[in-house]
């Protein structure tokens, strides 16, 4: 096997694997190793979604938000399988259930549902919503974008190649938006899975517990509801991720550049928004009972960006009036378009010696006014255009000498 077909294999055995998370038990230790895994993903899945400049860089998303769905729920039935089967599913899960949530079942519950609604009510909500008119305006907009591309290579300022790609790059854009429109319900039912597995890992503990195991509904509640609540925060945290991902994926625009640059330069470009947010940071800083120490630090923080900004906008400042007065300074005989308009040759010229130039100007029967009227003339009459003529000084020229060239060649004086 070539080492280039490695990445092609990669997902479909990864797809696999989650098959048979579903069906095979899986040791203590693995589970561990898989759940580690499924968090570091999602976080690796929420960075690349924060820097790509463009959704369609990341257009394999939705596919990945699907494995990923698949991965967490298969890891939730490995788990299921440990917590009710051995009453200990690693020591991931013991971790979050012992330390995260300080072993307190009541704890737990609050900031398991505190996670869920985050997830479910804020983000997953406002992603499936923006997913939909995003993927609604993507198709609406398909055919002026197609008539676009086709205009633009009727009137010759593209070329095919480059008609076919951008035909390409709005057909990518529709699938994609297409694609997140539905993959956003992945992560809504992803939300109301966890809530239902963990009530009925829950009520399944307490009942083997009790039936099988002979505890009390105290200590069965203890043994198996800590379990339960650190696998379902095991559980919540990556869905958490993918939700944000899905969102940051969704409510990005068509700007140029990653998400963490245009939001420091827009946030930054106001000087006045900053020095008012750090005035009122340390006015509040002196309300009776408010910890003013962080305020006060808060407010020196924004008053000094607002400083900074000030400073560099008058740095930019002077550097353009300095670049404009080196432009102003400069001959402009030395500029490309003058040398541009002194290389080039007319086709039809009049030179005049100096003591002849007031005749191009001063009265409205002047030399440029009879040259136009005898070229509108010739046109009417004849049917022949002839080209402009082109009048300026020569100070080679004896003086009361005019001479007429044509393409550059003297053709009389």
């Amino acid at each position: 096997m070539n080492r280039k077909d490695l990445p092609k294999l990669a997902v479909p055995v990864f797809i696999v694997g989650i098959v048979l998370l579903l069906i095979l038990p899986v040791p203590s230790f693995l589970l561990d190793v898989l759940i580690i895994l499924n968090i570091l993903l999602a976080l690796v899945i929420l960075l690349t979604t924060l820097f790509v400049k463009k959704p369609l860089d990341f257009s394999v998303f939705p596919s990945l938000l699907l494995v990923a769905t698949l991965f967490r729920l298969g890891l939730n039935v490995a788990s299921t399988r440990l917590v009710l089967g051995e009453g200990f599913a690693g020591d991931v899960i013991q971790a979050f259930g012992h330390v995260a949530v300080s072993g307190s079942i009541i704890i737990g519950s609050v900031v398991f549902l505190i996670l869920v609604v985050i997830q479910f009510v804020v983000v997953t909500k406002g992603a499936e919503r923006v997913a939909e008119v995003g993927a609604r305006f993507t198709l609406d907009a398909m055919p002026g974008k197609q008539m676009a591309i086709d205009a633009d290579l009727n009137a010759g300022l593209i070329t095919d190649a480059e008609a076919k790609e951008r035909r390409a790059a709005v057909s990518a854009e529709a699938d994609f938006y297409g694609a997140m429109d539905g993959a956003s319900k992945f992560v809504k039912g992803d939300a109301i899975a966890g809530i239902l597995i963990l009530v009925i890992n829950m009520l399944g503990g307490v009942a083997i517990g009790m039936l099988q195991n002979g505890l009390s509904i105290t200590d069965a509640l203890s043994k198996y509801g800590i379990l339960t609540i650190g696998d379902g925060l095991v559980s919540q945290i990556p869905a958490l991720l993918m939700a944000v991902s899905t969102g940051m994926i969704v409510t990005r625009s068509g700007a140029e550049t990653e998400i963490g640059a245009s939001a420091t330069t827009q946030l930054t470009q106001s000087r006045n928004a900053l020095t008012i947010a750090g005035v009122a940071a340390i006015a509040m800083g002196f309300i009776p009972g408010m910890p003013i120490v962080p305020f006060l630090l808060i407010g020196a923080g924004l008053l000094f960006a607002g400083w900074r900004l000030s400073r560099q906008a008058k740095e930019r400042e002077a550097a353009a009036a300095q670049q404009q007065a080196l432009e102003a300074a400069a001959p402009s005989s030395d500029s490309p378009e003058d040398l541009l308009e002194q290389m080039r040759v007319h086709a039809l010229e009049i030179l005049l010696a100096p003591d002849l130039v007031d005749m191009v100007s001063g009265s409205s029967d002047d030399l440029l006014g009879r040259v136009r009227a005898l070229r509108r003339k010739i046109a009417v009459d004849m049917g022949i255009v002839v080209p402009p003529v082109r009048t300026r000084d020569s100070i080679e020229l004896p003086p009361s000498t005019y001479a007429i060239r044509i393409a550059g060649v003297e053709a009389g004086r």
